[in-house]
């Protein structure tokens, strides 16, 4: 799966080329994210405003690569959760685990940029 990126800043804003994230395109989910993540990024933010869906294993790939930029000592920050897909994060518990925005802003903050 393709990721798109953007900079703002010294924050990279990552966010999905498919609505969806399942079962079938979660490895390459995860795949994407760590090669458009640089060695030297501290603040990343993963845009979700054009996912309709993500499973248990779409969760995990993102799990795995906060676990990585925190061990880095990094930021990552959630944004642009359609209601739906908040309530996945929420049910979840990632709510309580990654800063989750409203917005892209508001993201910005959270992570420092």
């Amino acid at each position: 799966m393709e990721i798109n990126t953007e900079r703002v800043g010294n924050t990279l804003i990552v966010m999905p080329s498919e609505n969806r994230v399942d079962g079938t395109n979660a490895r390459e989910f995860q795949v994407g994210l760590e090669a458009a993540i640089e060695e030297g990024d501290k603040s990343v933010i993963f845009d979700a405003e054009t996912l309709t869906y993500i499973s248990s294993a779409g969760l995990r790939a993102i799990l795995l690569v906060v676990k990585s930029i925190n061990r880095q000592g990094g930021k990552f920050a959630v944004c642009s959760l359609s209601d739906p897909i908040r309530e996945i994060f929420s049910i979840s518990g990632f709510d309580n685990i990654i800063p989750i925005e409203a917005t892209r802003e508001a993201a910005l903050g959270t992570v420092g940029n």
